[in-house]
């Protein structure tokens, strides 16, 4: 892992920052405080201060190295203590090597400089911890944003693999019984049978482009319904008949790909199967405010002998739309005497 004062320009102009508030603290403190001469303050506080930022930028290792999840607190107060003590002296002694080697200033200096050097030394153990302190948060900020970017990107994962396992869980009975209505229809009315054929290789044809869609036009699913509903209507004939009611507003909004084929299966199943007398299916869909209203209602015969469906299809929609939309109010069913209603709200996307 690169230091991160040096891989991020912000977190690299934060550090040169503070240092350049650090040099003119401590030109105030020489000249007006200590009363240094000009000169010789310049020559002390660029030499100690451009070594203090070099080293500086090597502190990220101890901070990097020596984290809180690996080790105690004890342990590392004592590591940073003696990683202080050492830097302290390197300080001391590289910046005294500069001075008095290249610089040769005068006299009143090196008085000034041998009766300070127990305060450097301090100096130099506290800048130490400073910015290993300030190396800790940018380290563990740093830390943060990955973990938070990751965790978005795996419950994006985990989110998409979810939608296309709920998508893919459409009952295997209508293509079983499709190919069975097909197989008996080739010796007693093959032209109805060739036609089955084509409907069905149209409508899973528009399943498998439609895979990796999250969401398609509501024109393109009601198209695809119609679809699945003439096949039907060839395995049941005159058992059901199917109006819609749309609003040419509706037909552009984007819907989740394969909401409505659960709907119309269950109707089909629970309803067109179990009944003997004639079910209307209905579908209906009207915009209101920032929603999408879909309505799908059908007919039933009530009764004791009525089979109970395990509520999967509906599951499987609320659902969708939960992951999709980050909302459960979004279905809505209702069963009231002989009629059976499935209401979806689709919020308009501009």
């Amino acid at each position: 892992m690169a230091n991160p004062i040096l891989k991020s320009f912000k977190n690299f102009s934060l550090y040169l920052l503070v240092w350049l508030a650090a040099c003119g603290a401590y030109q105030s403190l020489l000249t007006f405080g200590l009363k240094v001469n000009l000169q010789n303050a310049l020559i002390d506080n660029i030499t100690f201060n451009l070594l203090l930022f070099g080293l500086g930028l090597s502190f990220w290792y101890s901070a990097r190295y020596i984290s809180f999840e690996t080790n105690t607190i004890s342990k590392i107060l004592i590591s940073h203590l003696i990683g202080g003590i050492f830097t302290s002296i390197i300080w001391c002694a590289i910046g005294y090597y500069i001075i008095f080697s290249v610089f040769n200033p005068e006299n009143d200096y090196v008085a000034f400089f041998y009766s300070t050097l127990p305060w450097r030394f301090l100096i130099g153990i506290l800048f130490y911890f400073l910015i290993t302190a300030f190396y800790y948060v940018v380290i563990y900020y740093t830390s943060y944003q990955e973990r938070i970017i990751k965790e978005a990107e795996l419950k994006n994962l985990i989110t998409e693999a979810e939608l296309k396992s709920l998508k893919f869980q459409i009952n295997p009975h209508f293509i079983f019984n499709s190919l069975n209505s097909m197989s008996a229809l080739t010796t007693i009315n093959p032209e109805k049978a060739r036609g089955m054929i084509l409907k069905l290789a149209e409508f899973l044809r528009y399943t498998l482009a439609n895979s990796e869609k999250q969401k398609s036009k509501l024109s393109e699913e009601l198209r695809n319904i119609r679809l699945y509903l003439e096949i039907e209507k060839i395995r049941f004939e005159d058992k059901f008949e199917f109006t819609e009611e749309v609003d040419p507003v509706c037909k552009n909004v984007l819907v989740p790909s394969m909401i409505l084929q659960p709907l119309f299966e269950n109707a089909i199943k629970h309803a067109v199967y179990e009944s003997l007398g004639k079910v209307t299916l209905k579908l209906t869909c009207m915009c209101k405010n920032e929603f999408m209203q879909i309505i799908v209602e059908n007919n039933f015969e009530s009764g004791e002998t009525q089979k109970k469906g395990t509520g999967v299809g509906l599951n499987n929609i609320r659902n969708r739309l939960g992951l999709i939309y980050s909302r459960k109010d979004l279905l809505e069913v209702k069963k009231e005497e002989n009629l059976f209603t499935v209401i979806l709200y689709i919020p308009i996307e501009n």
